[in-house]
């Protein structure tokens, strides 16, 4: 909305304008205060409109019409805001006139619903439509120049303009890039850019700068050849900037974290370079031309000093203001000059200059500021000729500054010597050649800077592994050279860099059009050849031997009395009528050049002066005497010849000042006595106090002794602490290894193999340097030789590469921000050839192969039998996809494709590989399920068979059972029938004889006794000693029953936090250690009891290591037994259960003793730990973003304010969708991470634990995601024994329920019901559903350069540093799978899982490629991931042996510590029973206890008590 704000006393009146929807009134007015929030006004404008309540509405701030929308929170104040606004826009005001708010609709998530967008959206499906062919392409904006549709100068430049307006800088002309520039920063190179263009087909994006560094990185990977990017362009159209953008896209494309050192080196490189190499003028802000000279802009450096330099600095380097340098012009924007001097030292830093090399370095350069100051004037006394130099103050501080002497300054600059045959002629100077001199003298002393400093560069950022033979070193050169000039005084300067650029345009039509037609026409090709403008005719005319203009030049350079008349004299006889050669009248000393971009006009003046090096013997011969090393060491002809007799002369005066303070040293002490042997080495180890302070006191009073010697403006005393630093003891300095003190060498020093090096690599530019000719007989080359010495050593480089080429554009020449000077682009576009270079691109073919490379690259979409002599099965291939037949021809040797067919082909071969690859997984599939299906109806087959077996047997034996049953019955009744019988006879007969006997005998007395089955009898037992026992056999059995039972009930118990595990290693360990404390050989049993409570040990090390505990007991019990039984084997099988018992006996002691203890101190509540602070580098942010610190090294802007970020500022960027903000801005971001929300569709699988992103897994209770930690967990427990454990899959039926189950429920699911195997497949399956894997796709490509470097050690540190840069979600799994991957191969003589078995396993599911990779070369990557994981699998197993060797020592000596305390406190013990005793047998004890009425506790216990006895 709109606001118009008017003060009345405390409110003002707010116009709101709504953006909601058609029907929806236009504006409303309210009346707000001043400290009204957005908020606020929201609800108010929304109760005066009339709008729903229940939606939310958001409130934001436009100052462009039409431009950027600055969305407010709900705390921001509307008012204050519009009172920043200027005074025009706070007053009544159009909304087209800008500065305005808006009231739009916010979405729940949090975005902005925007009703104006629709046409966007259909725009972009109109875009995607023309893409597909549905519909025509627009006629207004082409991306590609070779697709529009009347191919003329018109059209072309109507086209980049439309796309200009557009803020669309760059378009393409086939592989060419065209970039205008707009004299404006654009927001389109922040790190997400680099994202998005890396590995992408050029023209698949919007032609960008970064597309061709991807493409020109990729070609040398893929084709293993050096790469260029040739930079061309007048003056002032963006080829310096352009440099720096590819540079940046091409480091963070190669280097990737784990080279950081490398990375801060480059970063740094480029401001130093610029500062020093760069300057200002009125055609571009930031010029490659040699600006010194008097009242012009000089280099940026001089100006950052200046103004940047402290009050100390100043005093220091005799500053001045810069108005008071005739070498430099006023300044501006001093503010901004601080700033990048600041930037200036940090990058300094981060290259590798110390303090003091910064300090000589700004030394030279205020030498060389004064050096401008320096003034003429004629003799006015006498009669000797010759020139007063001036003023003395000036001549004072130079020679102060360079350390020489001021009377052969003044020498130097006045006189000249020359050396004849038998005499030695000393002349002095004209006041133009003094003059001439003393600024050869400044130019030249900046030039030997600037290449010191690039030496030193280059041997920071070099590679030890650039300097073996064997290793191959593959590079991206990036040209950026001055652009073509026409100024209205054009000079010698404009000359050879209009040379250097014509020798350009010669390599760019060599490439495009020459070469290329020739090589259609030897093809056999069909092909009418472009006519192009062919400048050799040009470049003849200046450089061809004897006539060209430089060859004139140093001709006439070498007369003593040639004239620029005479010079001009001869240009026109030898190239008069010439069709380059454009004559002038007599009278005009001038001459014309018809250019390839046009004809330009130089004046002759100061051609010959110009030429002509001025760098005299006796200058360098002034500047060598100086007292300062850095001095002498700029001006050395052989870098390596300096650097190694710096060395020596620093020895030999180390050893100088040594000997003399000893000799001080050794006269004052001449009285002491020192001992006549010499005492060992071993000793003085051993005996600290006295050797360490005599050493202190000798080093501090030799110190002190030297304190007034200056040798070569070097201090000797830091030379000492340095020797004393390394000759001092080491076990001295382990004393102070942790204080911490400033570093005062640096890590990568120099050396002269690495100098060498660097040197022979860059020797074809010192070659031409007038320095190394000085003392020589050969003649100094001349300036002209020199520069066509450096250009034929650059173009050879060229030579050797293949090239990409960016065209730069200047927009307009008053450097106007997005203005656009048609004449002057118009122009441009003619000289460079613009119109022939889209035709040939446009007609030619971009994309070329030979037979063997289009066969190996696209072997998949040919026959089996295809080869390089049989092109019929390429020309088939191309009949077969219904290509055009005028978009390919076939040659001799080669076949050719427009880059169109080239993509289609591409595309066809990435479906067709995809296609196959699913065909082989179906296969595969098939196959295992074939398999499985034959071994299921195998094992039904045999289950059918023994159940029918079964069936028969128990068929047999029942009838048999009811056989013998009827039979028994049978019998049986028999059997009663008869004994029925007899006894009813018995009883017949007995009582007929019972009443006979008792009708004849007497009454008896009856006599009553107890019945036998009521009494208990008891028999002696001979075992127990003749004592009785019972006969009831079941109380001991019983008892023993109760036991039992009693030990399995406290196996119910669970573990909940590390504590009670580390008390149950404690107690095992001591029990283990009792049983070998005994001194009795060990039995079989015991030794297996012993093996499995170690190992046992080890896994419980692992478990409370871990973040969760929840443990069973029985789970404890039953991995104990699994591992009982694997040690027993079969031979000892019977020892198993006597081995479990016996443990289970010791654990259930434990858990009571864990229960009485927990009984009798009541639980705690626990405390609230403070949060210690992070120190992980990134930064999760609840939007799904992981931002980490970042330094810039080009401007950017952030991504929520939009505000300028400068070069070398930190600010945060995103890990995946690269987005990137300042640290106050990181509270405002409103937008999920980018990089998931584009495949959110395809991410979502609306799972709770299965095929979720991990950052929604985890928590800070639950680091590991749950489902993944029971499942370890319980494989940890109960299946590291088992043979394959990751190498055989589980029951698909059995994973698939087990899936459902953990995702609806995983603490309710009981994993012992489900085979291990079932439960290990679901584990890797969760791992392959991961919408990005634990490795991340972002670092995939990082990982696998790390496993390239060529040594061992190399690729962990690198592999460990971009581990470092993961989420901290995925760096906890990480840690934890590998953590258990350690374990399962610890086991590997059980479960035969080597390191190697479980990367090949794990390598798909954790590091896996991209899903827009080709999949050609990911099938080539499966080696270097598996070789990774590897890698960390084996790391990790050495640093887990280490860490239990290291347990495991401790235990011992705390073993061996409690022995022997045990051991002292027995001997005390008897000792006082000893004396109590001989006390006793004395006096008595009675006695002696009234005599001193003391009590004696007891203090004695069992074991000690049996020790005495």
């Amino acid at each position: 909305f709109s606001v118009h704000v008017a003060n009345n006393g405390r409110a003002y009146n707010l116009q709101v304008y709504p953006r909601l929807s058609a029907d929806c009134p236009s504006c409303c007015t309210l009346k707000v205060p001043k400290e009204a929030t957005a908020a606020s006004v929201t609800q108010d404008a929304a109760l005066a409109l009339g709008l729903d309540p229940k939606r939310l509405y958001v409130l934001a701030e436009v100052k462009e019409c039409g431009g950027e929308e600055w969305v407010l929170e709900s705390w921001d104040l509307p008012v204050q805001r519009v009172l920043l606004w200027p005074r025009k826009a706070q007053e009544h005001h159009l909304q087209s006139d800008g500065f305005y708010f808006l009231l739009q609709e916010r979405n729940h998530d949090g975005t902005i619903h925007y009703v104006h967008l629709p046409a966007l959206c259909k725009e972009q499906e109109a875009q995607k439509l023309a893409a597909r062919g549905f519909l025509p392409p627009r006629h207004d904006d082409f991306d590609d120049l070779c697709n529009l549709p009347s191919l003329n100068e018109s059209s072309i430049l109507d086209n980049l303009r439309n796309r200009f307006h557009k803020k669309k800088i760059y378009t393409y002309a086939g592989s060419i890039l065209i970039a205008i520039n707009p004299f404006k920063f654009l927001s389109i190179y922040n790190p997400k850019y680099v994202k998005m263009y890396e590995n992408h087909q050029l023209g698949k994006l919007e032609p960008h700068i970064f597309a061709i560094a991807d493409v020109a990185y990729y070609a040398m990977l893929r084709k293993r050849v050096n790469q260029c990017i040739v930079i061309s362009g007048e003056s002032g159209s963006g080829k310096t900037q352009s440099t720096n953008f590819l540079i940046h896209c091409l480091t963070a494309l190669s280097q990737k974290g784990y080279a950081s050192g490398v990375e801060r080196t480059i970063l740094g490189a480029g401001p130093v370079l610029e500062a020093f190499g760069n300057a200002k003028t009125a055609h571009n802000n930031n010029s490659s031309l040699l600006a010194a000279g008097p009242h012009c802009v000089n280099y940026h450096v001089f100006y950052y000093l200046l103004v940047g330099a402290s009050e100390e600095e100043r005093k220091e380097f005799k500053l001045l203001q810069p108005e008071d340098y005739l070498y430099l012009k006023q300044l501006e924007d001093e503010e901004d000059l601080c700033h990048d001097f600041e930037r200036l030292q940090q990058a300094m830093e981060m290259v590798g200059f110390l303090s003091a090399t910064k300090k000589q370095i700004f030394s030279v350069l205020s030498a060389i500021l004064y050096l401008g100051n320096v003034t003429y004037r004629r003799k006015s006394t006498g009669r000797d000729e010759g020139l007063d130099v001036g003023p003395p103050e000036v001549l004072a501080t130079l020679s102060d500054l360079l350390k020489v002497k001021e009377e052969l300054l003044v020498e130097a600059l006045t006189k000249r010597k020359t050396v004849t045959v038998n005499d030695k002629l000393i002349l002095p100077y004209s006041h133009s050649e003094a003059i001439t001199a003393r600024d050869s003298m400044a130019k030249s002393l900046y030039s030997a800077l600037f290449d010191w400093i690039v030496l030193r560069i280059n041997h920071a950022l070099l590679n030890k592994k650039d300097m073996e033979e064997s290793v191959p070193c593959l590079s991206i050169g990036v040209l950026d050279i001055f652009g073509f000039e026409d100024f209205e005084t054009n000079s010698f300067e404009q000359f050879c860099i209009n040379y250097a650029n014509e020798q350009l345009q010669y390599y760019f039509n060599q490439h495009i059009f020459k070469l290329e037609q020739e090589e259609y026409q030897a093809e056999g090709i069909t092909w009418h050849n472009i006519d192009y403008t062919d400048n050799v005719g040009c470049i003849h005319l200046i450089s061809k031997k004897p006539t060209g203009l430089l060859y004139l030049l140093d001709e006439e350079s070498n007369f003593p009395r040639a004239t620029d008349e005479t010079l001009l004299a001869k240009f026109k006889q030898q190239h008069q009528g010439k069709k380059y050669f454009v004559p002038t009248p007599v009278m005009e000393p001038a001459f014309v050049i018809r250019h390839f971009a046009g004809k330009v006009k130089y004046q002759i003046k100061d051609f010959r002066e110009k030429n002509t090096d001025h760098m005299r013997p006796d200058i360098v011969a002034l500047l060598r005497s100086s007292d300062r090393a850095y001095v002498r060491q700029l001006i050395g002809m052989d870098p390596v010849a300096m650097f190694r007799w710096g060395i020596l002369r620093a020895t030999i005066r180390g050893m100088a000042s040594f000997n003399e303070a000893g000799r001080r040293w050794a006269a004052k002490n001449a009285g002491v006595q020192r001992p006549t042997s010499r005492t060992p080495l071993g000793e003085l180890q051993r005996s600290n106090t006295p050797v360490e302070r005599m050493y202190r006191d000798m080093h501090a009073q030799i110190i002190s002794s030297i304190k007034d010697l200056q040798l070569d403006g070097e201090d000797p005393r830091k030379l000492l602490q340095s020797w004393g630093r390394l000759r001092f003891p080491r076990h001295l300095l382990q004393k102070n290894k942790n204080a911490k003190q400033k570093q005062i060498i640096p890590k990568s020093l120099l050396d002269s193999r690495s100098l060498k090096f660097i040197v022979g690599r860059t020797l074809h530019d010192r070659t031409a340097k007038s320095l190394l000719h000085l003392n020589k007989k050969k003649k100094t080359p001349s300036i002209s030789a020199q520069f066509q010495t450096s250009l034929t050593k650059l173009l050879e480089t060229l030579g050797r590469a293949e090239p990409f080429f960016i065209r730069c554009i200047r927009s307009n020449s008053e450097k106007k921000e997005m203005c656009l000077n048609e004449t002057l682009v118009l122009q441009q576009l003619h000289y460079t050839g613009m119109l022939e270079t889209v035709r040939i691109r446009r007609s030619g073919y971009g994309a070329k192969y030979t037979f063997q490379e289009f066969i190996e690259q696209f072997r998949v979409l040919l026959p089996k039998n295809a080869t390089a002599s049989k092109p019929e099965d390429i020309s088939a291939l191309f009949q077969r996809m219904a290509l055009d037949h005028s978009t390919y021809q076939i040659g001799k040797t080669k076949v050719y494709l427009k880059e169109l067919e080239r993509q289609q082909l591409q595309d066809t071969l990435h479906k067709d590989v995809m296609r196959k690859i699913i065909f082989l997984q179906y296969w595969f599939r098939a196959r295992l399920e074939r398999r499985y299906f034959l071994e299921m109806r195998q094992a039904a087959i045999l289950i059918q068979h023994a159940w029918r077996r079964r069936r028969k047997e128990q068929q047999c034996q029942a009838a048999t059972l009811i056989q013998a049953v009827w039979k028994g019955s049978r019998q049986r009744s028999e059997y009663l029938r008869r004994h029925t019988s007899i006894l009813k006879i018995q009883a017949l007969a007995r009582g007929h004889s019972a009443r006979r006997r008792y009708s004849k005998a007497t009454p008896l007395k009856y006599m009553h006794s107890l019945p036998l089955s009521q009494t208990s009898r008891s028999h002696p037992d001979p075992a127990s000693g003749g004592r009785a026992v019972s006969q009831n056999p079941t109380i001991k059995i019983s008892r023993a029953t109760h036991v039992s039972e009693q030990w399995n009930a406290s196996l119910e118990r669970e573990i909940t936090n590390a504590n009670e595990l580390r008390h149950l290693d404690e107690f095992l360990g001591n029990q283990v250690n009792d049983f070998r404390s005994r001194g009795k050989q060990l039995s079989a049993t015991e030794n297996i009891f012993i093996t499995a409570t170690m190992q046992f040990r080890e896994t419980i090390k692992g478990m409370y290591s871990l973040p969760t505990h929840h443990i069973g007991y029985k789970g404890l019990m039953r991995g104990y037994q699994k591992r009982v039984i694997s040690l027993a084997g079969e031979k000892q099988k019977g020892e198993v259960q006597l081995v479990v018992n016996l443990f289970q006996s010791v654990l259930d002691g434990f858990i009571r003793g864990e229960i009485k203890k927990e009984e009798a101190e009541p639980a705690k509540p626990a405390k609230a730990r403070k949060k210690r602070r992070k120190k992980y580098k990134n930064m999760e942010n609840p939007l799904d973003h992981v931002f980490s610190t970042y330094q810039v090294n080009i401007m950017q802007s952030c991504d929520q304010c939009n505000s300028y970020i400068g070069g070398m500022e930190k600010v945060y960027m995103c890990s995946y969708c690269k987005m990137v903000c300042h640290k106050k801005c990181l509270c405002k971001i409103v937008t999920d991470c980018c990089t998931f929300c584009a495949k959110k569709s395809d991410e979502e699988s609306g799972g709770l634990h299965f095929g979720v992103r991990l950052c929604h897994l985890t928590s800070e209770d639950n680091p590991i995601p749950i489902v993944l930690e029971m499942m370890l967990e319980h494989v940890e427990m109960n299946g590291l024994l088992t043979e394959g454990i990751y190498r055989k899959s589980g029951s698909a039926n059995r994973m698939k329920e087990l899936h459902q189950l953990m995702e609806t429920d995983p603490h309710a699911v009981c994993l012992e019901n489900y085979p291990i195997h079932t439960v290990t497949g679901l584990i890797k399956q969760w791992l392959r559903k991961l919408p990005d894997p634990l490795m991340t796709f972002t670092h995939y490509n990082d990982f696998l350069r790390a496993v390239e470097l060529p040594e061992k050690q190399e690729q962990l540190h690198a592999i460990y540093k971009v581990l470092e840069q993961l989420p901290t979600a995925c760096f906890n799994t990480l840690e934890r799978l590998f953590f258990h991957l350690v374990k399962v191969s610890k086991d590997e003589s059980h479960n035969r899982m080597s390191p190697n078995s479980l990367a090949i396993v794990f390598a798909p599911c954790i590091l896996r490629c991209p899903d827009s990779a080709d999949p050609l070369m990911s099938m080539k990557d499966v080696a270097k991931t598996t070789t990774c994981v590897e890698m960390l699998i084996n790391e990790q197993i050495r640093r887990y042996n280490e860490k239990l060797e290291e347990i495991e020592q401790l235990e011992h000596a705390e073993a061996l510590a409690v022995n022997q305390l045990k051991l002292k406190r027995q001997n005390t013990v008897r000792t006082i029973l000893h004396g109590l005793v001989c006390l006793d047998t004395t006096n008595g004890w009675g006695q002696f206890r009234k005599q001193t009425d003391i009590s004696i506790p007891i203090f004695l216990n069992a074991s000690l008590c049996r020790f005495l006895n």
